[in-house]
Protein backbone atom coordinates (compact mmCIF):
# COMPACT_ATOMS: atom_id res chain seq x y z
CA UNK A 1 0.00 0.00 0.00
CA UNK A 2 2.91 2.36 0.73
CA UNK A 3 4.14 1.99 -2.85
CA UNK A 4 0.67 2.88 -4.16
CA UNK A 5 0.60 6.07 -2.05
CA UNK A 6 4.11 7.01 -3.23
CA UNK A 7 3.14 6.50 -6.87
CA UNK A 8 0.00 8.66 -6.46
CA UNK A 9 2.03 11.34 -4.64
CA UNK A 10 4.67 11.35 -7.39
CA UNK A 11 2.04 11.55 -10.14
CA UNK A 12 0.37 14.48 -8.38
CA UNK A 13 3.76 16.22 -8.10
CA UNK A 14 4.48 15.67 -11.80
CA UNK A 15 1.01 16.92 -12.76
CA UNK A 16 1.48 20.04 -10.60
CA UNK A 17 4.86 20.63 -12.23
CA UNK A 18 3.29 20.26 -15.70
CA UNK A 19 0.66 22.86 -14.77
CA UNK A 20 3.32 25.31 -13.56
CA UNK A 21 5.32 24.87 -16.78
CA UNK A 22 2.12 25.29 -18.81
CA UNK A 23 1.24 28.50 -16.99
CA UNK A 24 4.74 29.94 -17.33
CA UNK A 25 4.87 29.15 -21.04
CA UNK A 26 1.47 30.77 -21.57
CA UNK A 27 2.98 34.10 -20.49
CA UNK A 28 5.19 34.08 -23.59
CA UNK A 29 2.84 34.18 -26.56
CA UNK A 30 5.62 33.92 -29.15
CA UNK A 31 6.71 30.60 -27.61
CA UNK A 32 3.14 29.34 -27.51
CA UNK A 33 3.57 26.72 -30.20
CA UNK A 34 5.30 23.41 -30.59
CA UNK A 35 4.83 19.82 -29.61
CA UNK A 36 5.72 20.26 -25.90
CA UNK A 37 3.16 23.04 -25.47
CA UNK A 38 0.53 20.96 -27.24
CA UNK A 39 1.23 17.93 -25.03
CA UNK A 40 1.10 20.06 -21.87
CA UNK A 41 -2.16 21.63 -23.02
CA UNK A 42 -3.76 18.26 -23.69
CA UNK A 43 -2.70 17.00 -20.26
CA UNK A 44 -3.43 20.06 -18.11
CA UNK A 45 -6.19 22.06 -19.82
CA UNK A 46 -9.12 19.76 -18.96
CA UNK A 47 -8.34 20.10 -15.24
CA UNK A 48 -7.62 23.84 -15.43
CA UNK A 49 -10.79 24.49 -17.46
CA UNK A 50 -12.83 22.47 -14.95
CA UNK A 51 -11.43 24.64 -12.13
CA UNK A 52 -12.17 27.84 -14.07
CA UNK A 53 -15.79 26.79 -14.62
CA UNK A 54 -16.23 25.50 -11.07
CA UNK A 55 -14.68 28.31 -9.01
CA UNK A 56 -15.07 31.41 -11.22
CA UNK A 57 -12.40 33.46 -9.48
CA UNK A 58 -11.74 35.95 -12.24
CA UNK A 59 -11.24 39.43 -10.82
CA UNK A 60 -10.78 42.01 -13.52
CA UNK A 61 -8.18 40.65 -15.93
CA UNK A 62 -6.78 38.15 -13.41
CA UNK A 63 -7.88 34.53 -13.10
CA UNK A 64 -7.19 33.11 -9.63
CA UNK A 65 -8.86 29.75 -10.26
CA UNK A 66 -5.44 28.36 -11.19
CA UNK A 67 -4.35 28.93 -7.59
CA UNK A 68 -7.28 26.85 -6.37
CA UNK A 69 -6.40 24.15 -8.91
CA UNK A 70 -2.85 24.02 -7.59
CA UNK A 71 -4.01 23.97 -3.98
CA UNK A 72 -6.32 21.03 -4.60
CA UNK A 73 -3.37 19.12 -6.02
CA UNK A 74 -1.18 20.22 -3.13
CA UNK A 75 -3.69 18.97 -0.54
CA UNK A 76 -4.01 15.62 -2.27
CA UNK A 77 -0.25 15.29 -2.63
CA UNK A 78 0.34 16.15 1.04
CA UNK A 79 -2.20 13.56 2.16
CA UNK A 80 -0.76 10.81 -0.05
CA UNK A 81 2.82 11.68 0.92
CA UNK A 82 1.89 11.51 4.61
CA UNK A 83 0.14 8.18 4.05
CA UNK A 84 3.25 6.86 2.26
CA UNK A 85 5.54 7.93 5.11
CA UNK A 86 3.38 7.13 8.15
CA UNK A 87 0.90 4.58 6.78
CA UNK A 88 -1.86 6.29 8.76
CA UNK A 89 -3.35 9.69 9.03
CA UNK A 90 -5.83 11.31 11.40
CA UNK A 91 -8.86 13.44 10.70
CA UNK A 92 -7.31 16.48 12.37
CA UNK A 93 -4.38 16.38 9.98
CA UNK A 94 -6.66 16.17 6.93
CA UNK A 95 -8.79 19.06 8.21
CA UNK A 96 -5.71 21.15 8.89
CA UNK A 97 -4.21 20.43 5.46
CA UNK A 98 -7.48 21.49 3.80
CA UNK A 99 -7.85 24.63 5.93
CA UNK A 100 -4.19 25.50 5.44
CA UNK A 101 -4.59 25.19 1.66
CA UNK A 102 -7.60 27.50 1.72
CA UNK A 103 -5.75 29.98 3.90
CA UNK A 104 -2.64 29.80 1.68
CA UNK A 105 -4.73 30.75 -1.36
CA UNK A 106 -6.58 33.47 0.52
CA UNK A 107 -3.36 34.82 2.01
CA UNK A 108 -1.69 34.95 -1.40
CA UNK A 109 -4.64 36.78 -2.94
CA UNK A 110 -4.87 39.19 0.00
CA UNK A 111 -1.12 39.86 -0.17
CA UNK A 112 -1.28 40.39 -3.93
CA UNK A 113 -4.10 42.92 -3.65
CA UNK A 114 -2.38 44.58 -0.71
CA UNK A 115 0.68 45.19 -2.89
CA UNK A 116 -1.48 46.45 -5.76
CA UNK A 117 -3.34 48.86 -3.46
CA UNK A 118 -0.11 50.16 -1.92
CA UNK A 119 1.22 50.79 -5.43
CA UNK A 120 -2.01 52.60 -6.29
CA UNK A 121 -1.70 54.68 -3.13
CA UNK A 122 1.90 55.58 -4.01
CA UNK A 123 0.73 56.64 -7.48
CA UNK A 124 -2.01 58.75 -5.92
CA UNK A 125 0.31 60.57 -3.52
CA UNK A 126 3.10 61.05 -6.05
CA UNK A 127 0.74 62.31 -8.78
CA UNK A 128 2.01 59.75 -11.28
CA UNK A 129 0.85 59.80 -14.86
CA UNK A 130 -2.08 57.40 -14.58
CA UNK A 131 -2.23 57.10 -18.38
CA UNK A 132 0.98 55.10 -18.64
CA UNK A 133 0.37 51.39 -19.35
CA UNK A 134 1.83 50.25 -15.99
CA UNK A 135 -0.41 52.48 -13.90
CA UNK A 136 -3.44 51.64 -16.02
CA UNK A 137 -2.90 47.95 -15.27
CA UNK A 138 -2.52 48.73 -11.55
CA UNK A 139 -5.67 50.85 -11.66
CA UNK A 140 -7.64 48.17 -13.55
CA UNK A 141 -6.65 45.53 -11.00
CA UNK A 142 -7.26 47.72 -7.95
CA UNK A 143 -10.59 49.22 -8.99
CA UNK A 144 -12.84 46.13 -8.50
CA UNK A 145 -11.22 45.36 -5.12
CA UNK A 146 -11.57 48.93 -3.91
CA UNK A 147 -15.19 48.99 -5.02
CA UNK A 148 -16.07 45.76 -3.17
CA UNK A 149 -14.22 46.67 0.02
CA UNK A 150 -15.69 50.17 0.09
CA UNK A 151 -19.20 48.76 -0.43
CA UNK A 152 -18.65 46.42 2.54
CA UNK A 153 -17.20 49.13 4.80
CA UNK A 154 -19.19 52.19 3.78
CA UNK A 155 -22.29 50.85 2.05
CA UNK A 156 -23.68 53.30 -0.48
CA UNK A 157 -22.06 56.30 1.19
CA UNK A 158 -19.52 58.12 -0.99
CA UNK A 159 -16.05 58.52 0.48
CA UNK A 160 -12.91 60.22 -0.74
CA UNK A 161 -10.54 58.07 -2.77
CA UNK A 162 -7.79 58.42 -0.17
CA UNK A 163 -10.11 57.29 2.63
CA UNK A 164 -11.31 54.34 0.60
CA UNK A 165 -7.86 53.11 -0.38
CA UNK A 166 -6.42 53.55 3.13
CA UNK A 167 -9.40 51.66 4.57
CA UNK A 168 -8.93 48.85 2.04
CA UNK A 169 -5.20 48.56 2.79
CA UNK A 170 -5.81 48.53 6.54
CA UNK A 171 -8.60 45.96 6.24
CA UNK A 172 -6.52 43.61 4.06
CA UNK A 173 -3.50 43.93 6.37
CA UNK A 174 -5.59 43.17 9.47
CA UNK A 175 -7.27 40.27 7.68
CA UNK A 176 -3.91 38.76 6.77
CA UNK A 177 -2.50 39.12 10.29
CA UNK A 178 -5.63 37.78 12.01
CA UNK A 179 -5.78 34.89 9.54
CA UNK A 180 -2.23 33.91 10.43
CA UNK A 181 -3.03 33.75 14.13
CA UNK A 182 -6.28 31.87 13.51
CA UNK A 183 -4.43 29.26 11.43
CA UNK A 184 -1.86 28.76 14.20
CA UNK A 185 -4.67 28.32 16.72
CA UNK A 186 -6.52 25.86 14.48
CA UNK A 187 -3.34 23.89 13.95
CA UNK A 188 -2.92 23.44 17.69
CA UNK A 189 -6.53 22.22 17.94
CA UNK A 190 -6.78 20.00 14.88
CA UNK A 191 -3.50 18.13 15.17
CA UNK A 192 -4.76 16.35 18.27
CA UNK A 193 -8.08 15.21 16.80
CA UNK A 194 -7.92 11.47 16.21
Amino acid sequence: MIIFFRIISTLLFLFSFAIIVRILLSWFRNMYSGRLIHILSVITDPYLNWCRRRFKLKIGVLDFSVIIAMLILSVAQTIFTTLALQEKINLGFILFVCLNAIWTAASFIIGFFLIILVLRLIAYFSNRNMYSPFWQVIDNISRPVLYRINRICFGRRLVKFRTGILTAIALLAVLRIVGHFVMNFLYSLLVYIV
